[in-house]
């Protein structure tokens, strides 16, 4: 059977869908077993995840002692209904709170496969899943405890579903009695886990839809009575709550304190000009890359085909916005990637001319090879020699994946080129994430920390030392997330106090001096556990982290609960 058969039998009904969230499934679940806890938005999730379910407080959003009011709660019920099934908040075991993710980029494959199928076919359909779950970007993503996503699964169902409808309304298939259902559900879900981006995505698209067309009548199908009260119903009695709660203070927080600035300017030294994105988009989106000049071919020559505007309808208009915003960060783009794999998928059902195979080829070659070079560079800079055994096989598969699926295009086979790029670069994420990644040691400070402190017995949660941990000079969320919500980020006299209390600490070089110094006006010793070398790769700097608990025979201060420091 030829691959044309085969992907026209593996794509057949509820398969194609199924398979493109295998794929995703695949490419994420590696990294998000074997990566440890990210700082700093990661461990910040997943830190006030944990708090909720150690307070049973799932309203209000907290990081250790301050309201969180950022994002709103959804991915946060999320992760705790998937630590609550799989594990505990005790563990601090991260994969458990990155389940969400993981299944919020198969929802995103297969809802890409079933948008597609309507306009282009189940194949079609089914290539356009697979290169969505495939790329850098969502894959990566797939293994991140935070919204994105949980944010591109939900408005890609979104989108699929208004897709069916469009489709139907132009001698498409039927669009089904559920489709207006699961746009709801899809824009009200990803409202609860981050706001206004879902319906911003969605309401685009239907403006752009409307004013290409000059017509409208379509849209009555989305049930919109019925869908507005899904959508009050999904995200009302939490923003209720919390505005009760927090009388009001998350939503001025939330709106003028993240919002607006982001909306002002570059926020937390994330600015960046218009064109970021569409210059990072051949390395995100690899190994779809291969594919990007076909699919720019077939939305210029076929953009008045049904399928084609509808993609440029959903593309073009929040690729602009998030172009257009001074804050830009590498994932903000990700809701609209579905559109891009739509298009590259329709170009692989037709002929693709001389000009756009040769140019995917030489992109997909380049990046490919800039990507294996990537996984010698992070060995360079943070690993040694015994760090090659991830490495190599890491950078065979990606640049495999950029020059056998170049190669296979100039000889056209485009799907085969295309299913040979998806398979390597599946494979070399994998092995970078889960094989490479967790053995640069300098990365991972936190984990190496409280590693040390495991076989010290100085964790609380142990039973033996006394709470909380003081930490002088290191802030990061993944070392709070490890060692515990008392985790105390405080100075170098806090740290010493905690010796004289026989609590453990942990201290950066630069303030050691003044360590010793407050451990003299206490009266106390402590003893070297171990130090921790390594960066911070959150603000660049090098750290030196040393543990410490109170030497043997020390006297024990009262703490200030009982009596008050000396």
């Amino acid at each position: 059977m030829t691959l044309e058969g085969e992907l026209a039998r593996l794509s057949c009904g509820w398969r194609g869908p199924a398979l493109a969230a295998l794929i995703a499934f695949l490419a994420g679940l590696p990294g998000l077993i074997a990566v440890p806890p990210l700082d700093r938005d990661e461990s910040r999730f997943a830190q006030a995840t944990a708090q909720m379910l150690e307070s049973g407080d799932f309203t209000v959003i907290r990081y250790q002692d301050e309201p969180r009011f950022k994002k709103p709660v959804g991915i946060h019920w999320l992760q705790a209904a998937s630590v609550s099934v799989f594990s505990n908040p005790e563990d601090r075991e991260i994969w458990a709170y990155r389940i969400p993710s993981l299944l919020g980029a198969m929802l995103a494959a297969a809802a890409c496969a079933w948008g597609a199928n309507a306009f282009f076919g189940a194949p079609a359909g089914l290539l356009a899943g697979a290169m969505l779950g495939a790329t850098f970007m969502l894959s990566t993503e797939a293994l991140i405890a935070k919204t994105d996503a949980t944010l591109c699964g939900f408005t890609t169902l979104a989108m699929a579903a208004l897709g069916r409808i469009y489709a139907e309304a132009h001698e498409g298939p039927p669009a089904g009695k559920r489709a207006w259902l699961l746009f709801w559900v899809g824009i009200s879900v990803a409202t609860l886990v981050k706001g206004p981006v879902g319906p911003m995505v969605a309401g685009l698209a239907i403006i752009a839809l409307c004013i290409s067309e000059r017509r409208a009548a379509w849209l009555g199908r989305l049930n919109w009575v019925w869908g507005l009260i899904i959508l009050v119903a999904i995200c009302g009695p939490w923003a209720w709550a919390v505005t009760v709660a927090t009388d009001g203070g998350f939503w001025s927080a939330a709106i003028g304190g993240d919002l607006a600035p982001k909306l002002a300017g570059g926020q937390e030294t994330h600015g960046a000009p218009p064109g970021y994105h569409t210059l990072l988009s051949p390395v995100l989106m690899f190994p779809m890359t291969l594919l990007l000049p076909a699919a720019a071919v077939v939305a210029w020559k076929r953009r008045d085909e049904p399928g084609v505007r509808f993609a440029l309808c959903w593309l073009i208009p929040t690729w602009l916005v998030f172009e257009a915003l001074p804050t830009k960060l590498a994932h903000y783009t990700l809701p609209a990637y579905g559109a891009v794999a739509w298009l590259a998928a329709a170009a692989l059902m037709a002929p693709i001319g001389k000009g756009a195979r040769w140019t995917g080829a030489v992109l997909a070659g380049l990046f490919g090879v800039l990507l294996a070079g990537g996984a010698f560079y992070l060995v360079k800079a943070y690993g040694d020699g015994s760090d090659l055994v991830a490495a190599i096989p890491a950078a065979l598969f990606l640049a495999g994946a950029g020059l056998a699926g170049g190669y296979l295009l100039v000889r056209q086979a485009p799907p085969k080129a295309a299913v040979a790029a998806l398979a390597l670069g599946v494979a070399g994420h994998a092995t970078l994430a889960a094989g490479l990644a967790p053995r640069l040691n300098p990365l991972w400070l936190s984990s190496r920390v409280e590693k040390v402190m495991e076989r010290a017995q100085l964790l609380p949660e142990q039973g033996i030392a006394d709470a909380p941990v003081t930490v002088a000079g290191y802030a990061e969320p993944s070392l709070v997330f490890a060692l515990g919500t008392p985790t105390e980020l405080a100075g170098a006299d806090d740290a010493a106090q905690a010796i004289s209390e026989h609590r453990p600490a942990v201290v950066e070089q630069r303030e050691d001096a003044n360590f010793e110094k407050a451990l003299a006006g206490y009266h106390a010793q402590a003893h070297l556990v171990a130090t921790v070398k390594g960066l911070d790769y959150s603000d660049g700097k090098k750290m030196t982290l040393r543990v410490y608990e109170a030497a043997p025979g020390s006297p024990q201060a009262p703490s200030q609960e009982t009596g008050g420091a000396p």
